[in-house]
């Protein structure tokens, strides 16, 4: 395959760090340019060299068109291509990955051959009883049940393509270390869309980008292509046997959150600025339908300036939280819905992560918030304490309160159980700033466990398939941390698997 112009980069608000998810470590700021009579986008990123396909190669039809390029996307044209088949990848922004390089925590997953290496014990049915519980009872639990029992082999099909997640932690609303990360403790999200796009180049799976698709294409009542302005281009009708959507959710769409939670209306996002629900509109056009839509996760400790989301796995690895006056307010590692309540009951509506060189050196991704200017530091507790205007002695009584109950496993306070293997008492220490921000979508398309896109008649689509954010239903009202990766990996390499299988079937 030919390849076109470099995309080089540093694009912040792409690879800064969600889901489950959270942006940590990116390190861009976005810059793009067409070039008068040269096809093509340029990105400055120092992140990584990447180049994408030449719009003068692109065809008139492919067996299997994928829209949206972030871990769902690249999952499904990997396996797409597995098959024998002949996938496209369509990604509308200038650069590949979407809101999976602003994952943070890790991906979840139960059973897994590094949970066994390491002497934890987890089973499938207590990851689907704590995400259950999680999501307060309303999760589809079809889609739930296929999620978990198939997490395992995520992972493992991960690690034989070369994306290797054996550093364990563990996330809010779990009982158990299954967050599984890089080697190295670093976010998640960027390692993911290296590894995954490394993957489709070496299958020379095509990938498109400044792709702008408008609308799905239909004949004799299956879903047969897409039409696709490339570039700011006409727009072209590309045929495809199936079609996969999986474009993201609508976390940055300000007139869909207000739409369907007024309350939210200004509040600062995580999401990268693609993430409008394009593919939830599409499929609505052709019949589909979506479920859950008002359900909209704020993720309590989000970084206000830039939105810039701070991972859980610092409290994972055991930081906590004081309000202004230095007091604790709550488990931190309660469901991310409780915790953002607790934070926003506080005459400040914020408060401070607290934490020591130890989570630091446990947590990397903190490593990219100080380069940001997020981080406070003091070599002792009363300089850290001075340097947040917050009294030093009632600071210093929480650490003590908080040590304690890590050294007799007993919280009385507020009842944590997790994240506390570690006491705060390896100086430096320091603190971050945050307050709830939105965060994730869980409403979407409805599909069902082979990914296929239903009515609500319950008959599906032919031809049609949607994996990711994109989906509604299998978080119900509170998404867990670490579980959306879980989720496009999961279901992107079903939608691949099965998109494949229609489409010889069809041949």
């Amino acid at each position: 395959m030919k390849k076109s112009h470099v995309f080089v980069g540093l694009m912040a608000s792409f690879l800064l760090l969600a889901a489950g998810c959270a942006p940590d470590k990116a390190k861009e700021t976005a810059s793009s340019s067409s070039k008068t009579g040269a096809s093509s986008s340029e990105v400055t990123s120092g992140a990584s060299e990447k180049t994408y396909t030449d719009v003068s190669e692109l065809q008139d039809s492919y067996d299997v068109v994928i829209i949206g390029s972030g871990g769902a996307g690249m999952s499904a044209a990997i396996e797409a291509k597995d098959a024998g088949l002949k996938p496209v990848i369509l990604e509308k922004m200038p650069t590949i990955g979407g809101n999976t390089n602003k994952a943070s925590s890790g991906m979840n997953a139960s059973e897994t051959k590094f949970q066994t290496a390491q002497g934890i014990e987890d089973s499938n049915d207590a990851f689907y009883n704590e995400t259950l519980a999680g999501g307060h009872g309303t999760n589809d639990p079809e889609l739930l049940r296929y999620f978990v029992d198939n997490s395992a082999s995520a992972i493992e099909w991960l690690d034989e393509n070369g994306i290797t997640l054996d550093n364990l932690t563990i996330t809010g609303g779990m009982s158990t270390k299954r967050t599984h990360r890089p080697t190295d403790g670093s976010a998640v999200g960027e390692y993911l869309v290296k590894g995954l796009y490394e993957n489709v180049e070496k299958r020379d799976i095509p990938v498109f980008v400044n792709a702008d698709v408008q609308s799905l294409v239909e004949k004799d009542n299956q879903v047969t292509g897409v039409k696709v302005s490339i570039e700011g281009q006409d727009a072209v009708t590309v045929n495809g046997s199936a079609v996969i959507v999986a474009t993201g959710g609508f976390g940055a769409n300000q007139d869909l959150i207000t739409q369907y939670r007024a309350d939210l209306k200004g509040v600062v996002t995580t999401n990268q600025e693609g993430s409008t629900g394009d593919g939830i509109k599409m499929i609505e056009e052709v019949g589909g339908y979506a479920v859950d839509m008002d359900k909209i996760q704020v993720h309590p400790t989000v970084q206000q300036d830039k939105g810039v989301l701070i991972g859980e796995a610092v409290r994972g690895e055991g930081a906590i939280l004081v309000d202004a006056n230095g007091n604790r307010f709550v488990n931190e590692m309660d469901t991310r819905d409780k915790v953002t309540a607790a934070i926003n009951a506080l005459p400040e509506k914020a408060a401070y992560l607290i934490f020591d060189q130890g989570v630091r050196d446990r947590a990397t991704a903190i490593e990219f918030y100080d380069e940001q200017g997020y981080v406070e530091e003091g070599k002792t507790i009363d300089e850290l304490a001075g340097k947040i205007k917050m009294d030093a002695a009632t600071l210093s009584k929480t650490l003590d309160a908080w040590n304690t109950a890590v050294t007799s496993k007993s919280d009385t306070a507020f009842n944590r159980t997790t994240g506390m293997d570690e006491a705060l008492t390896t100086p430096s220490y320091f603190a971050i700033k945050i307050a709830p921000g939105i965060h994730y979508t869980m409403g979407g398309v409805k599909i069902n466990t082979k990914t296929q896109v239903e009515k609500k008649d319950g008959s599906t689509i032919p031809g049609l398939y949607a994996a990711g954010e994109v989906v509604g239903g299998l978080h119900g009202d509170n998404r867990i941390g670490g579980n959306s990766v879980a989720e496009i990996i999961i279901f992107g390499r079903q939608a691949g698997t099965q998109a494949a299988e229609f489409v010889k079937s069809s041949k």
